[in-house]
């Protein structure tokens, strides 16, 4: 399995518009086997992204279609800023089913 978690600074007050986008479509990215958005509560305009997926392959070919290409060039105005990314290697928990 292939994870990401990065945090996200979105431009000042556009926090929510920033997530609401980026939750748009994400139930058909083929190989996702989690996704979540969560505000981070300590910096207003922060989110955290978690990311789960049954290989690195499938998290790059998710980058390539046309919804998630278009999410991208909607939210990419939004965005301040990265300040936060690991890549991790998901070994299993509450909620994840292990691929394969």
């Amino acid at each position: 399995m292939y994870g990401l978690i990065g945090r996200m600074i979105a431009a000042p007050g556009k926090r929510d518009e920033l997530a609401a986008i980026l939750m748009e479509g994400t139930g058909a990215m083929p190989g996702c086997l989690s996704y979540i958005i969560a505000a981070d509560p300590t910096q207003p305009d922060a989110i955290w992204i978690t990311e789960a997926w049954d290989g690195k392959d499938s998290h790059a070919a998710s980058l390539k279609l046309p919804a998630v290409q278009a999410a991208i060039a909607r939210a990419r105005p939004l965005i301040a800023g990265f300040d936060s990314r690991s890549e991790t290697v998901p070994l299993g928990g509450y909620g994840l089913v292990k691929a394969g």
